[in-house]
Order: C-alpha cells, then sequence, then structure tokens
C-alpha cells in the first residue's frame, strides 16, 4: 500500500491549491483525479483545431496587488499565465430586456462615475453599493494576509440580503438591474443570495476582470508542473471508490482499479455529499447528519453552447455580454423551469488576436428539465435528447442574435454541453454549477467547515465559501490552514 502524508481526492483548482500548498512546506502529497487529465472545471476540451473552456470564462483580482495574485504567487504559476485584462471602460456589459444596455466598468472610481452618468439622480446610493462592495472585499486582502489572518471575518455580511440592500440604495429599477445584473455568474437568487457573496464576486471582477489567452487549463498545468516539481504525484485516471474508517479515522482508501492508498490526512475536493457516499465502515457520521446534507439545496447547473466563428470573420469582444429577456435580473427558479431562457451570458474565448475564433453562450438550467436522462451517461442519451440540445441551442443562437445581428452567418460549428454533462465529469450532484446555494437567512448552516467529524478528513472546494477561482483559492488555504496553522500559512501567502 503507498503511503503519504496527504491524499487529496479530486484535482481541481482546490485539490491542485491545496496539493502545492502542503508540498511546498515539506508534506508527502498525492492527488488522486478520476479523469483522464488534471483540472476539474479549470479543463479545456478540444474539437479540432479549437480549444474550448468549460467551467472558467473569465476572472477577478489578478492584477499585481490584487489578492488572486497573491494567491497564485505563493503557488507560484502567476508569472506562467497567459492573461488578458478585459476591458476597463466595460468589462460586463448588461443588455436589459426593453433593449437598454449598460456596463460594470474596472476600478472603483470609474464604476461610479459611469454608473452615475446615466443615473445621475441615483450617484449617493451608487456610492453606498459601491462602498459596501469594497468593504466586503477588503476582508481578505494582501494586507490582512500578512497579518496572520485569512479573513477579518464578515458574517454580519452573509446575514444580509444583497438584493434588499441594492433596493434600498437606489430607486430606478434600471440600476438596480444593472447592479445586480451578473448574478447568473454565481448563482444569484433574489430571496437566497448574501451581500457578503455578491460583493465579494463583484469586488473581484471590478478590480480587474482578466480572461485566459488559449484557456485555463494553462492554471491547471501550471499547478501540476509546480506540484511535481515540490515532489508531489498526481494520479489520472484514479477514480476513489471507498473510504475505509477505523474507529473516528480515515486509514486508507481504494480506487477502481483495486489500488490502495494510506495517508496521514486526506483532503476531498469533490462534493460534499459524494465525499460522504465513499465513507466505509462508518460508525462516525449519524444518519441524521447525511439526512441534513442531503437537504442543503445545490445551486442550478449551466446549458452551454460553443461556437465556432469562420476565420476572421468576429472581431474579438474583450468583454461579456448579459442578455436578459425579463425585467427581474433576480431571476426566482421559476423563471428557469421548463428550460425557458431569461438570460444568457454571452463572451468569446480570448486568444491574443483580432479575430474570435470561438464564442461561448451560456444560460442557467435546473436538472427537474433534464429528468427523463438522468440515468444515461455521456454519449448514451438517445436521439430525443440530441432534440432538445438542438432545440435549445437554436433558441440561444437566437437570443444572442437579436442583439448582435450578424453572429449567425459567421456560425461554422456548434457543439453543446448540459448540466447532465457537467455531472458525468465531475460528480456534483444535477450537475450544480455552484456547489451548495448561501443562503442569508442560514449563513452557518450552509457555509460547511474544513474540518470533518472524521479526525483527519478535511473537506475543501465551493461549497466551503463564495465559489469561484479566489473562492476556491481561500477555501483551499482555511483547508490547509487545519494543518500548518491560520498565521502561518496567511503570512507566507502574504509575503509571496
Amino acid at each position: 500500500m503507498k503511503q503519504y502524508d496527504v491524499v487529496i481526492i479530486g484535482s481541481g483548482l482546490g485539490g491542485l491549491s491545496c496539493g502545492v500548498m502542503l508540498a511546498r512546506e515539506g508534506l508527502s502529497v498525492c492527488i488522486l483525479e478520476r479523469q483522464r487529465t488534471a483540472g476539474g472545471c479549470l479543463q479545456t476540451f478540444r474539437r479540432g483545431d479549437h480549444a474550448f473552456d468549460t467551467g472558467v470564462h473569465y476572472v477577478g483580482s489578478l492584477a499585481d496587488g490584487c489578492i488572486l495574485n497573491q494567491y497564485f504567487r505563493y503557488l507560484g504559476v502567476m508569472d506562467k499565465l497567459r492573461l488578458q485584462r478585459l476591458d476597463d471602460a466595460g468589462f460586463d456589459h448588461i443588455h436589459l430586456c426593453d433593449g437598454s444596455d449598460y456596463c460594470h466598468a474596472a476600478g472603483f472610481e470609474r464604476f461610479e462615475e459611469t454608473l452615475a452618468a446615466s443615473f445621475p439622480d441615483e450617484r449617493e446610493g451608487i456610492r453606498q453599493i459601491s462602498r459596501d462592495i469594497q468593504r466586503v472585499g477588503a476582508l481578505i486582502s494582501p494586507e490582512i494576509l500578512r497579518s496572520g489572518r485569512l479573513s477579518a471575518g464578515g458574517l454580519e455580511y452573509m446575514a444580509l440580503s444583497a438584493a434588499e440592500r441594492i433596493d434600498a440604495a437606489v430607486k430606478h429599477p434600471h440600476l438596480r438591474a444593472v447592479l445586480a445584473g451578473t448574478s447568473v455568474l454565481y448563482g444569484g437568487q433574489r430571496n437566497r443570495t448574501s451581500l457578503y457573496e455578491y460583493a465579494m464576486i463583484n469586488h473581484s471582477n471590478i478590480e480587474g476582470a482578466y480572461s485566459f489567452i488559449g484557456g485555463s487549463q494553462q492554471l491547471a498545468d501550471a499547478l501540476v508542473a509546480e506540484l511535481e516539481a515540490l515532489g508531489g504525484e498526481v494520479h489520472c485516471s484514479a477514480e476513489v471508490k471507498c473510504i475505509h474508517l477505523e474507529g473516528r479515522r480515515a486509514e486508507w482508501l481504494t480506487t477502481s482499479a483495486g489500488e490502495r492508498y494510506g495517508f496521514k490526512h486526506l483532503i476531498s475536493s469533490i462534493h460534499p455529499v459524494q465525499t460522504y457516499h465513499l465513507l466505509d465502515n462508518n460508525q462516525v457520521i449519524r444518519p441524521a447528519f447525511f439526512s441534513r446534507l442531503k437537504t442543503l439545496e445545490n445551486s442550478y447547473g449551466v446549458f452551454s453552447l460553443y461556437l465556432v466563428f469562420k476565420p476572421q470573420t468576429v472581431r474579438y469582444a474583450n468583454c461579456n455580454h448579459y442578455l436578459y429577456t425579463v425585467p427581474d435580473v433576480w431571476a426566482t427558479e421559476e423563471h428557469y423551469r421548463g428550460a425557458k431562457l431569461p438570460v444568457a451570458l454571452f463572451s468569446m474565448q480570448a486568444s491574443g488576436g483580432e479575430y474570435a475564433s470561438v464564442g461561448t453562450v451560456l444560460a442557467p438550467m435546473y436538472g427537474a428539465d433534464l429528468a427523463a436522462w438522468k440515468d444515461t451517461t455521456v454519449g448514451h442519451r438517445g436521439a430525443d435528447y440530441e432534440a432538445f440540445k438542438a432545440a435549445y441551442a437554436e433558441r440561444l443562437l437566437r437570443l444572442v442574435e437579436s442583439h448582435f445581428p450578424a453572429i449567425r452567418g459567421a456560425v461554422e460549428k456548434s457543439y453543446t454541453a448540459t448540466p447532465l454533462t457537467y455531472r458525468d465529469y465531475t460528480l456534483t450532484p444535477d450537475g450544480s454549477a455552484y456547489g451548495i446555494v448561501k443562503d442569508y437567512h442560514q449563513p452557518i448552516v450552509n457555509h460547511l467547515p474544513a474540518r470533518t467529524r472524521i479526525e483527519n478528513l478535511l473537506l475543501t472546494g465551493q461549497s466551503l465559501n463564495v465559489h469561484g477561482l479566489l473562492g476556491v483559492a481561500v477555501s483551499s488555504a482555511v483547508t490547509c490552514s487545519e494543518l500548518l496553522g491560520t498565521e502561518y500559512l496567511a503570512k507566507k501567502i502574504g509575503d509571496a
């Protein structure tokens, strides 16, 4: 049986970040990944000459002095990434259903002034929301790290409604919609989303939004290379089938190939429900806990339409477009049920050139709309499923075409993926894109701790904190601090 200080299940950003952090401190680390390629949601897939991102389309806080930049420097990958900063004058464009459109600009002064130019009577309310965003973002700043803390708290913001705060600060319905216009980026819901989640994600992008030139797989590859340089290992095609417990400790695990791995500590970066399903000889976790965990709602999934453009027909647009078909940008589940289409996010993958070769259209979708195929696997879902995808893709293309009339004629090929595709590759229940829903009514219940009742089993990933690259990076540090100490690790990251 192979023995390590730490074995990590899953090679997404959470697993890879934990692996590098712990290997950097001298621990022997092995990451087990069920897929043939490491990366999780960072992976890209290829069709012909084109690469397509699967889960990461743009990211914030990567400028010098920003928090994710600081994490990536500590992880040893920041200078290895090929990045393109999105348009500071308008990195996100919000297209409302009445035909009006507005944008989010980078930098808080420009963010405020851009919105105030369209809503001059709402200047003070815009400042209030901007200050809220900045206060929350400052809770995980590099300065906080250098003080020996991973975070300066924020529970009070987790218990406040983002929608109520926006509605109290500004009165114009268009401005309310614009301020919340990127809610689909994090599964935002009017009656659930906290001011903390809203502000943390918007703060990151307002600091400066970036896309990966050539795709986000480069981040996974850089982390794997860094881990291996530190003596760590990544084993792909190694699906974990069982975690064996002895008393209150996990002693070893086995893979589908029958290999057994021993460890002092075990970290799971896959969904918590899937993690607990792997436990064997469990006398620690009570059935009541499993029942409670299963009641925690997962966010919706995403239908993805990938467009391949004819050569030199579409000039690259250095921004993202949120296209709404309903007035309420905090669309409720009722808006989505029945494969409705209240919003789509349209963007182009950065190639570093004048013309775009690939465009991506994303739309929220609930698992219930795919119930007829829930027991099927990739490539074996049947003609009805293919017809469903084709019809939904056509509706998405028509929506994009209503804003960009020349787009249809520029499309050479297209590909689609549903939440079921995401489910099968990531083992996320129902293909949820953003993990467990964070509810401001119950902020403690919906934010799971890294430490479990099993003495040497830790959790990490987006279900613990805010989703996205920044949220997962912070969650990884929280997890690793259980082994390394919070003050020690925070200062190491802050001083990198």
